[in-house]
């Protein structure tokens, strides 16, 4: 990702750049990221077919194999299109609260917002958003899945936050500020990924229905376990 993103398939990236020069072909290359999006938020890796996704596309499968070459690159581009929309949003929450906060460091509050309202606001998106995060959930889950591989390859966006966070947390040492924001994000998938779980516990008493206040709850959450204070 750009902002964090790890570039994949540096040459074919560049060809397929070069490719798009005809909106015809971005046209085409769009519907069928589009409907790969779809199929893997629906299926296993392994049971969705680059005949599948150009069918669901409307394209034939000549194209599809045309703009991405194989599966895993479509896989790949699927998951980079999205999510370096999401984080830019992360880059530009957290340039903004530090600007905002100057000359004091930034609050914490502040650096867990920009962290954690992308991915919270996506997920009660009606659109494409929301489908991308039933992708993460999906392929999250499946063991065949080239997603874990990404996953630990696109860290540079996660190391832009360890220095608002140093500086809101000037106690703590790196360690102790990686393995709380690694919590931090644990929490974050869950509630991404599992709200229904929450209605049926809670009997539907906890509001899971709308943006903001889930929001605030994890980050009540988030902000308690950072200035927790250190065992021993």
């Amino acid at each position: 990702m750009s902002n964090g993103a790890v570039v994949l398939g540096g040459e074919r990236a560049k060809d397929n750049g070069s490719r798009q020069r005809d909106p015809r072909a971005g046209e085409s290359r769009t519907r069928i990221l589009d409907a790969a999006e779809t199929l893997f938020a629906g299926a296993s890796y392994a049971a969705v077919s680059m005949r599948d996704i150009a069918s669901r596309a409307g394209v034939g499968l000549g194209a599809a194999n045309y703009h991405f070459g194989s599966k895993e690159e479509l896989f790949k581009q699927v998951f980079l299109r999205r999510a370096r929309d999401l984080n830019r949003e992360r880059a530009r929450l957290l340039s903004e609260a530090v600007e905002a906060a100057l000359p004091s460091p930034v609050g914490l509050r502040m650096v867990l917002d920009a962290l954690l309202r992308p991915a919270i606001r996506w997920s009660f998106d009606p659109g494409g958003r929301a489908l991308f995060i039933q992708f993460l959930i999906r392929c999250q889950a499946d063991p065949g899945s080239p997603l874990r591989a990404l996953f630990h390859e696109d860290l540079d966006h996660l190391r832009r936050f360890l220095p608002a966070l140093a500086q809101a947390l000037p106690d703590l040492s790196e360690d102790d500020i990686l393995w709380r924001l690694h919590f931090t994000l644990g929490a974050l998938h869950y509630t991404i990924t599992d709200l229904a779980r929450l209605d049926s516990l809670s009997n539907g008493s906890c509001d899971t229905s709308t943006f903001e206040p889930v929001l605030e709850r994890i980050i009540d959450y988030a902000e308690s376990g950072f200035r927790g204070k250190l065992s021993g």
